[in-house]
């Protein structure tokens, strides 16, 4: 691969995804290898798994009052699985989340456990593939990908987690390939369905009102609401207040849902970390945030630049804007760095597959933020907008030279 300086090659890469994928998956095989439900740590195989479970017992037995109260969750937790006892969920999803996991819960705890395992897996692997054939270049490092792909410390988090992150990784794969195929409306319906996870939407709603895209934002907007009504109808329009609410004064609870801030990546925790004074550090993560959100639209409104460039840049955006994002959620990073490496390696760029290779390696020093207080993947990930937009820019001047001597240049997707 040429994306890189020379120490970065196909042979070192595989290497390095070979030991890691080693190292992730065979001491979490190791720790997860007891009996009972409880892992050699002491922590119940499936982590955040437990309160999806909660959830899907609740809206087995149609028990929409108790969708936001933590106490009698705990308690119905406990019942369904002993050795979850004295573990307590913030809750905070939309009604219709529940609905997901009613099938799960009609399994005991493990069984659930291991079906939603092989799920998140599968959905997993079907993006990367779906998003790995649209890169020609790539093609012909297949067994690298592969590797890559296994070796991927965000997807372990997620199995580690028992997280719902790989749902917004299939959101985000389907937009690409629709507004690739030219289904605008559609590629926005999907965007809509992130409003399981709003925060996730967030910056991809700014980007699209601010460039114009209004027929993703119609099916967008068609999309959240479609969803949203599923649990509407299905509880009535209690919880969905109830939600509503939370939502609206999350800012309150944001001790309990970030117990360890070192494991969240996006730069307003990056700043609260740093800096000790609140008020400060909220002001300087908007004002960053807003600098990440012009570059990311000036990507956007060069139609020269390829759709590779700019769906990545979004997705890049998402994870820096967002207010509330946890190491699992990097998991919608891989279409990008799939997207990035493609064209990086054939437009030899080296610094991005540079920062390629950080933004991939980089959450894997997650605990050192504790001591150190600065999130290294943060940095990259910022980084890494700025190289793209400056290499939009070259796009754009190859386009204008191109056209002014009359060579017909062309940019392709």
């Amino acid at each position: 691969m040429s994306a890189g300086p020379h120490w970065l090659t196909a042979k070192r890469l595989t290497v390095h995804g070979l030991l890691l994928a080693l190292a992730l998956w065979s001491v979490y095989l190791w720790t997860v290898a007891t009996p009972g439900l409880r892992d050699r740590n002491g922590n119940l195989k499936g982590t955040d798994f437990l309160h999806l479970y909660t959830l899907g017992c609740l809206a087995r037995a149609h028990d929409g009052a108790h969708l936001y109260d933590m106490e009698y969750q705990a308690e119905l937790a406990a019942r369904r699985v002993p050795a979850a006892a004295d573990i307590r969920y913030l809750p905070l999803y939309p009604p219709q989340v529940s609905l997901i996991f009613v099938p799960l819960a009609m399994l005991d705890y493990a069984h659930a456990l291991g079906l939603w395992w092989v799920f998140n897996a599968a959905v997993y692997v079907l993006c990367c593939w779906a998003i790995w054939r649209q890169c020609p270049t790539l093609r012909r490092y297949g067994g690298l990908v592969v590797l890559l792909t296994i070796a991927f410390p965000e997807f372990f988090n997620v199995i580690a987690w028992g997280q719902t992150s790989i749902l917004a990784l299939a959101c985000f794969s389907g937009v690409f390939l629709l507004l690739r195929g030219k289904r605008e409306f559609l590629a926005g319906v999907v965007l809509g369905c992130l409003i399981y996870k709003p925060q996730l939407g967030l910056a991809a709603a700014i980007v699209f009102v601010s460039v114009g895209a209004w027929k993703v934002i119609a099916g967008a907007i068609v999309g959240s609401a479609a969803e949203l009504m599923v649990g509407a109808m299905y509880y009535g329009l209690g919880p969905m207040r109830e939600w509503i609410t939370r939502m609206l004064h999350v800012r309150s609870v944001l001790p309990l849902l970030e117990p360890r801030p070192y494991q969240t990546h996006c730069l307003r925790t990056f700043w609260s970390m740093i800096l000790p004074w609140e008020p400060l550090a909220l002001e300087i993560y908007v004002v960053s945030a807003l600098v990440i959100l012009a570059l990311t639209v000036s990507v956007w409104r060069r139609k020269y630049v390829p759709l590779a460039l700019r769906y990545s840049v979004i997705l890049l955006a998402t994870v820096l804007v967002s207010p509330h994002l946890t190491v699992y959620d990097l998991a919608i990073l891989s279409p990008a760095i799939l997207l990035l490496a493609d064209w990086a390696t054939g437009h030899v760029q080296w610094g991005i597959g540079i920062l390629l290779y950080l933004v991939y390696a980089l959450p894997l020093l997650g605990l050192l933020t504790r001591y150190t207080h600065v999130q290294l993947s943060v940095i990259a990930v910022a980084a890494l907008v700025y190289l793209i937009w400056k290499a939009s820019e070259r796009c754009c001047e190859s386009v204008t030279v191109g056209a002014r001597s009359g060579s017909g240049v062309t940019l392709k997707d």
